[in-house]
């Protein structure tokens, strides 16, 4: 069992790290071919190291690696090593990347070169994929998008939003080095088409299921998705309506990306286990979402108010 559960964390770790590296080379994409042709302007550490590049010729992959080093230091202490561990990784790979896509490159190489508005469109879906892909994996492109993390710990604020804030000012100021104010605009489109990208993208990957679980097995499973699944899971008493029999039913609540997990360890324990899925709509609490709000209810003051209404 032990062995199990240490090879289950082992894979997800290792599916965490392959997500962050695509996204990373998603980002790569979209922003060296796509973006920095047309002189598009993006938000976060990636604009203000583009604007640095049109600016004075300095790469951007090292204006990026290095505000990256000094924000994650800052990061450490508020979202902890777990997720600046894979952040760290995910900009080391973008930098790289860059590296080598900018080698292999040709110079002349200008992709959508009469198609300026699909050109924005397109770097803006790689770029809000490789943000949302990375969040959703436990890390981050950097930038904005550490900022935004840490902004989300404490306040139930749209990702998606804290990173459009967090962008006008440094897409505004593009315009200080570009000196038009179309290519600004271009910008702006480009940071909303990527904000809705973020929030569709993290938000359909962090959907929840819940099973109701039927099996004699019942002790064996439950352990399975304690132990291995590192779910949490509670038997509840029932009755069998037509074999009069008293049944456990075992009920789980899981992330979407853990289902298959789950339906495997029940298929190897109790292939005819009855076993029931459903979607649901938000979970809250240890393992899930937090609830976030911007006030703490006064319950003495309420009360008070009730009272005062039905006198």
């Amino acid at each position: 069992m032990q062995s199990r559960r240490n090879k289950g964390k082992l894979m997800r770790q290792l599916r965490d790290y392959g997500i962050i590296t695509i996204a990373m080379m998603l980002g790569v994409i979209g922003l060296n071919l796509f973006l920095l042709p047309h002189e598009i302007t993006t938000g976060g550490i990636i604009g203000v190291a583009s604007i640095v590049y049109w600016g004075t010729g300095i790469p951007v992959q090292d204006t990026f690696f290095a505000l990256n080093a000094v924000l994650l230091i800052v990061a450490l202490k508020v979202l902890g090593w777990h997720f600046c561990a894979k952040t760290i990784y995910g900009v080391v790979v973008f930098t790289l990347a860059s590296t080598i896509l900018q080698g292999i490159m040709p110079p002349d190489l200008h992709l959508l070169a009469d198609q300026k508005f699909m050109a924005c469109m397109v770097g803006a879906v790689f770029l809000g994929t490789s943000v949302g892909l990375g969040l959703s994996a436990g890390g981050s492109t950097g930038g904005s998008d550490v900022i935004a993390a840490m902004v989300h710990m404490y306040r139930d604020v749209s990702l998606g939003h804290i990173i459009l804030l967090c962008d006008l000012t440094i897409i505004t100021s593009s315009y200080v080095v570009l000196r038009d104010w179309e290519k600004v605009l271009y910008g702006y489109v480009l940071l909303f088409v990527i904000s809705f990208v973020v929030d569709h993208l993290v938000n359909s990957l962090r959907q929840s299921v819940q099973f109701f679980i039927i099996s004699d097995k019942y002790q064996e499973i439950g352990e399975a998705i304690n132990q291995i699944a590192e779910r949490g899971c509670s038997t509840l008493n029932g009755n069998g309506f037509y074999t009069k029999k008293d049944i456990k039913v075992i009920f789980c609540i899981a992330k979407k990306s853990e289902s298959n997990f789950i339906f495997e360890l029940i298929d190897e324990i109790d292939p005819h286990a009855f076993v029931a899925q459903s979607a649901v709509v938000g979970v809250y609490g240890m393992g899930f979402d937090h609830v976030k709000s911007h006030h703490k209810l006064n319950l003495k003051e309420l009360r008070e108010k009730v009272l005062r209404n039905k006198e």
